[in-house]
């Protein structure tokens, strides 16, 4: 992880004034104050880095390092005048600005003073500016230590800042009191390649939405993006910017955070309510999925662990085919994914208890008992669609165990499947209460 050490105290002999239009599109409002000479500001400076490049541990990491220096009024000034010669109005910029993030998941998660440095943040990050003051509303409400959790809140929220693996910001004291803190991005790229990156994006996006109906329902727009990401991205955690949306929309590789972003990013297209939300999965390695929100009810949806490229990644050969699609992340409770994940717990996070929209439910392939002619017509199905493999689940594991002696054991399958006078192909997932099946089209 590089360091950014600032250069050292410098005194300051002209006055070091604040002005409110110091910074186009910020949003910021800064107050007036000044310093002379015998009270130059001691200044902090905090540095955070996310795993740009490398697997699903340290998704995301923080430290903050400390060193002496200041800006002059010279730069200030000229960024003062860049604003005005934009004409731009900041003090109504900002409830506009705050009013576009409502409904943010995090955002709407945070205090009234987080909200007011949220909105800077991104302020600055969207435009790229370097070395703007956050809002003195927080300054001495908000702990400086929350910078992290808030920024983390953003990138969260944002898919779109592609642009960014972390940020820099400096605390200006004068004895106690903090004077000005100032954040940046860490920009990965320059304005000129973030435009060609966004348009390379936007012509992928366009064409994953091509391939849906604007009418359709919620539960099929999640779907569609869900089995979009998994065919259409490899998992390679040599992947290039496989910690945001590039690395799917533009070299079809990623890794968990490039998936989970890149399906926030689909969802957001579609008017569909989502996040990321980022944790542990068994093991201790680190994770990220999305929080979805289908007619009004939260749901868990990993699309990197139903893509068989990260089930087979590091894993050899199989013996079985393996279906393209896994479909038990789609779509699922609180209580499932805890069997598999532990999501952190940078803002309180919604019980998911809704099953209406689940894959599971919503295709008529969940059992809550065996019934010949229900089974007969899951299958009857399957083949109508030509479909290669089948999956249904159970809703316990007494009726796991049914279907397993029914099925497997009695081996009463070959009244629903055509093996070709061949074995038949199967796998089970006891945690999960599933089994699959491969069929055979004559």
């Amino acid at each position: 992880m590089k360091r950014l050490l600032l250069s050292v105290r410098r005194r300051i002999h002209t006055p070091y004034a604040f002005v409110t239009a110091m910074l186009v599109m910020s949003a910021l409002v800064l107050g007036a104050c000044a310093f002379t000479e015998e009270s130059t500001p001691d200044e902090k400076t905090g540095a955070y880095s996310s795993a740009a490049a490398g697997g699903e541990e340290d998704v995301q990491a923080w430290e903050s390092l400390y060193a002496q220096g200041t800006e002059t009024a010279a730069e200030t000034a000229a960024e003062a005048a860049k604003a005005e010669e934009e004409g731009t109005d900041k003090e109504e910029m900002v409830p506009l600005l705050a009013e576009s993030q409502s409904g943010k998941f995090y955002y709407d998660a945070l205090t009234e003073e987080e909200r007011a440095w949220y909105v800077d943040m991104y302020a600055i990050m969207e435009g790229m500016y370097t070395g703007a003051a956050l809002s003195p509303q927080g300054y001495g409400t908000v702990a400086e230590q929350e910078i992290d959790k808030i920024f983390q809140c953003v990138m969260n929220d944002h898919p779109e800042l592609f642009f960014i693996k972390g940020y820099r910001y400096t605390t200006y004291m004068r004895e106690d009191e903090i004077v000005k803190i100032s954040f940046e991005g860490d920009y990965t790229m320059s304005v000129a390649e973030r435009e060609r990156q966004q348009q390379l994006i936007d012509a992928a996006v366009e064409e994953c939405l091509a391939g849906i109906d604007r009418e359709a329902s919620e539960y099929e727009k999640v779907k569609y993006v869900y089995e979009y990401l998994v065919l259409h991205t490899d998992y390679n955690r040599d992947a290039p910017e496989n910690q945001n949306i590039c690395s799917v929309f533009v070299g079809g590789e990623s890794v968990c955070q490039g998936y989970a972003k890149a399906a926030q990013y689909l969802f957001d297209k579609l008017g569909i309510a989502s996040t990321l939300v980022v944790g542990n999965v068994r093991g201790g390695e680190r994770h990220a999925w999305n929080l979805v929100q289908v007619d009004g009810s939260y749901y868990y949806l990993d699309a990197t662990w139903g893509d068989a490229s990260y089930r087979s990644y590091d894993g050899g050969e199989s013996a079985l085919p393996v279906p393209p699609v896994n479909y038990d992340y789609l779509c699922i409770t609180t209580k499932e994914l805890l069997k598999t994940h532990a999501p952190d717990t940078l803002v309180p996070l919604p019980e998911c208890t809704a099953t209406a929209a689940n894959y599971y439910v919503m295709e008529d392939a969940c059992f809550s008992v065996y019934e010949e002619e229900a089974v007969a017509a899951f299958f009857d199905r399957a083949y109508e669609e030509n479909r290669i493999s089948v999956t249904l689940k159970c809703t316990d594991e007494d009726t796991y165990e049914s279907f397993l002696e029914r099925l497997i054991e009695k081996q009463e399958i070959f009244r629903y499947l055509d093996s070709g006078g061949g074995p038949v192909a199967y796998a089970s997932s006891p945690d999960k209460l599933t089994l699959t099946f491969w069929l055979v089209n004559e």
